[in-house]
């Protein structure tokens, strides 16, 4: 806390004045200007303590993921906010340790917080509980009133993906997305999909059959992308829920002896490296991955450094990256 002759030298002014300033005393008889002097001295002063405390130590973070390698390399979306994230802690000089849910809380003392990546049940958020340290949990919520989030806007990102079909002349649009199961057995909902369905109800073209929802790996994209093929009125375009899955749907309508995007237009989902490199290349939502991880580090370093008892949620824009999967819709062909 900044003394009250610190603040006095920096605002000009005596510590009397400063007193009766910071105290609200009516009978004080000084210009406006004045009292503003001392309130922004005693702000910055207070500023600069905070940033001299901020880095007298390098934190210890512990790192939960709830994925496994073999599942960061089905969908390399988490393998690359992971990569994001251990870059951020090590250019600040930070340490990592790799934390599991199952560790005892004596063997995470030494850690100052905690970043949780992945997918949480309740119980896992539990666990977290259980270790009485700051977390910020990275695409996932956690507790809201006691953890801090970096998420996505899903809500906007699917309308910008859908406005952009309708825009290219498409209405008969799919949907391809996964269904996941947590440790306590609660099905994980893919957001995606009632922001689908609301988008194209309110339009008046919604059709269910064409929402097909199954795993987010290629084997996946493949086998859902032949049963939309092979309905008697196909879609003209199908929105997936992740690069992943367009991956199979790709080989699915490349099988059938059909054009991409001539035939059937494709949007992803993520932006992950392989999506340039397709034929075609994969018009995708880019998510911002870099900053998400380094945002969280940031804000969890700010939280244990000011002790900050309010949660911040922070959700991230998203780009439509256009490449060459999509196509004007002309009628069928």
């Amino acid at each position: 806390m900044a003394t009250i002759k610190e603040i006095a030298e920096m605002a000009g002014v005596s510590a009397a004045t400063v007193s009766r300033v910071l105290n609200f005393d009516d009978t004080l008889n000084v210009q406006d200007e004045t009292k503003q002097r001392v309130f922004e001295a005693a702000e910055r002063l207070e500023y600069q303590m905070r940033d001299k405390k901020k880095y007298k130590k390098k934190l210890k973070l512990g790192m939960i993921s709830s994925y496994s390698l073999e599942e960061e390399l089905e969908d390399t979306f988490y393998l690359s906010v992971r990569i994001a994230i251990e870059r951020k802690i090590e250019e600040e000089g930070f340490k990592k340790f790799p934390v599991n849910l199952g560790d005892s809380v004596e063997s995470t003392s030494n850690l100052d917080g905690l970043i949780c990546l992945g997918t949480f049940s309740e119980s896992m958020v539990d666990k977290v509980k259980a270790f009485h340290k700051p977390a910020v949990f990275v695409d996932a919520l956690g507790d809201l009133d006691l953890f801090d989030s970096v998420v996505t806007d899903l809500r906007h990102s699917v309308k910008k993906v859908l406005s952009y079909f309708l825009q290219e002349g498409h209405n008969k649009i799919a949907f391809i997305g996964g269904r996941d199961v947590d440790v306590d057995g609660k099905e994980v909902v893919d957001l995606r999909v009632p922001i689908y369905r609301s988008f194209m109800e309110e339009r008046g073209i919604l059709n269910e059959e064409y929402i097909k929802i199954g795993g987010y790996t290629p084997k996946h994209g493949y086998r859902l992308g032949k049963e939309l093929l092979a309905m008697n009125e196909r879609p003209s375009a199908i929105f997936t829920a992740n690069d992943s899955l367009a991956v199979g749907c790709y080989k699915a309508i490349q099988e059938a002896g059909l054009g991409i995007p001539a035939d059937i237009s494709v949007i992803g989902f993520n932006d992950i490296s392989i999506a340039k490199y397709l034929i075609p290349p994969l018009t995708t939502v880019h998510i911002y991955m870099d900053f998400m991880g380094s945002q969280a580090v940031s804000i969890l370093a700010e939280r244990i450094y000011s002790g900050r008892e309010i949660s911040m949620h922070i959700s991230l824009p998203t780009k439509l990256i256009v490449r060459g999967s999509v196509s004007k819709w002309k009628g069928e062909n």
